[in-house]
């Protein structure tokens, strides 16, 4: 197996070409279906994001969270675990089909439990999309499980650089999209039933493509895997009690987010469910550059260590993987609110609407460290084979999440907040509630490990935050230098993109600069990781 810090570059480096192709496929969605006052793109953004959360409900805690550990310790059996993965792969395959056509024959209802308040001609055009991308279903959910399965066998690689392949798919549709039809199509009733067919197919295909590119690096995991439906034996009573308590998480999550798109909806044809997709693409972008390239080596060396008994590792492994996504996700923090509203531009198609995308943005970043740190207590929690205690404190994000939508909702109504600012009234309040979570999962780690190994964390995180500060008054100084909103920096996409450019790196250069001011000795782990990841 590679070692943690080449695995994490190769993972980052994999992340980072897959979400740079990304944007360049968004914008050009964008370009054919708008964001900002788009009633057909927030059709399209709720149709896309049936198949994720069907997946997330299904199978993607059950799949990330468990299916690691067990094809870790697998790998002690005589035959180096083929056995186990290929019942394993077989019956995986046999629930998401089923899943998939069970999800699509009840397309309508899901629409309308995620968004009951769109009329007649909206709800049929968002249907009309939902046929054509759910069976990314299926394709998601095979993804992930050889996915995690060659990460498990050290084959980080594939993993990561897998989804550029869709996004290269994506983005050619997309052009021919452009070139024969022409765009932005705004208006529900511009779209035909060609149009829907070569928007939603391309999506589809480049998800599958995606998963079939993982079968070509198969054989480094030396598994010889085969159909196999005899399912005994394989400890699916074990498996079945570790992801009740998954199922139920992700359950409450899901009620959650009906909550939240049920509110936001409310909003559509101004900065509604588009705007905040766009919001959370640029949200997470430097998380999954960092936090889960990170993580993902980690959690497979923690399995490891709990599997051999080495819980004095546990605390060390721990604290250095929350430092270093601390240590990039305060920089990112500081850069992308410096830049909010040029790195907005982008995926918008006014000036007004990247001004509303970047309170949502802003409004996400609240939580981009807290978020990629719980992350990692998560997934601490599952190396423990301990799936309850996560559902706990999942169970009360989620309340707070809910409630916090319906009084972004209520002070609409009463006034107290314009309608254009409902979506960043919710995502700040998901953002609080992840600032709750983290500290409870912290406290209930205890029951497995010492968090005192943790202390320097803290400290760090500390640090991190200080520097932070004049990192982004710099950024913001400088935009504000540019024009501002009114500037040249968000006149249109490209010059957007190049204002974010500048912005963001006077902010990460300033915060380096602070960061060495203040001695931190995380700086060398940032070298090293960078490197690596131009390196690869």
């Amino acid at each position: 197996m590679p070692s943690l810090g080449r695995a994490s570059a190769i993972i980052g480096a994999g992340t980072l070409v897959s979400r740079m192709t990304g944007l360049v496929r968004s914008i050009l969605l964008v370009a054919v279906i708008g964001s900002y006052e788009s009633r057909p793109a927030d059709a399209f953004a709720i149709a896309s994001a049936l198949p994720t959360n069907v997946y997330e409900l299904l199978a993607a805690g059950v799949i990330t969270g468990i299916i690691v550990p067990q094809i870790v310790k697998s790998a002690a059996h005589s035959d180096g675990g083929s056995k186990f993965v290929s019942k394993l792969l077989t019956l995986g395959t046999v629930v998401l089909v089923a899943a998939t056509a069970i999800a699509m024959l009840i397309a309508p209802a899901l629409i309308w439990i995620y968004a009951s308040s769109y009329p007649p001609a909206q709800h049929a055009l968002s249907v009309s999309f939902a046929y054509w991308l759910l069976p990314q279903l299926l394709f998601y959910g095979l993804y992930a499980l050889l996915g995690e399965a060659l990460n498990a066998r050290g084959v980080f690689g594939p993993y990561s650089w897998a989804p550029t392949v869709n996004n290269l798919v994506s983005i050619a549709g997309f052009v021919v999209f452009l070139v024969v039809f022409g765009g932005p199509y705004t208006q529900i009733g511009d779209w035909t039933p060609g149009m829907i067919a070569l928007l939603g197919g391309t999506s589809t295909l480049g998800i599958a493509l995606q998963t079939i590119v993982l079968l070509f690096f198969w054989k480094r995991t030396k598994l010889d895997i085969r159909p196999d439906f005899g399912w005994r034996g394989i400890g699916l009573r074990h498996i079945g009690t570790l992801a009740w308590w998954t199922f139920l998480a992700v359950v409450v999550g899901q009620l959650a987010y009906i909550v939240q798109t049920q509110v936001v909806t409310q909003a559509s044809g101004k900065a509604s469910i588009a705007v905040m997709g766009y919001a959370w693409l640029i949200f997470m972008l430097p998380h999954s550059i960092v936090a889960m390239s990170i993580s993902t080596a980690y959690f497979t060396r923690l399995a490891e260590e709990i599997a051999e008994g080495r819980m004095d590792a546990v605390g060390p492994n721990l604290d250095e993987s929350i430092r270093s996504i601390a240590l990039f996700g305060f920089g990112f923090t500081a850069a992308i609110a410096a830049a909010s509203v040029p790195v907005s531009r982008i995926f918008s198609d006014s000036t007004d609407g990247a001004v509303a995308t970047a309170w949502v943005v802003c409004a996400y970043l609240v939580a981009l460290v807290p978020f990629g740190v719980l992350m990692v207590i998560r997934r601490a929690f599952f190396a423990f084979q301990d799936t309850r205690t996560p559902f706990w404190f999942g169970l009360a994000q989620a309340i707070a999440t809910a409630i916090g939508a319906l009084l972004a909702w209520a002070a609409v109504a009463l006034g107290l907040l314009p309608l254009g600012f409902l979506a960043a009234g919710v995502a700040l309040t998901q953002s609080l509630a992840t600032l709750v979570q983290l500290p409870l999962a912290v406290r209930l780690l205890r029951r497995h490990s010492d968090t005192a190994a943790l202390r320097p964390s803290w400290r760090a995180l500390g640090r991190f935050a200080l520097a932070a500060v004049p990192a982004f008054a710099a950024g913001w100084a400088t935009f504000l230098l540019m024009g501002g909103a009114g500037g040249w920096a968000a006149s249109d996409r490209l010059l957007g993109a190049v204002g974010a450019a500048i912005v963001g790196g006077v902010s990460i250069l300033v915060y380096v600069a602070a960061l060495a001011l203040l001695r931190a000795p995380e700086l060398a782990i940032a070298q090293r990781t960078v490197r690596r990841m131009l390196g690869r």
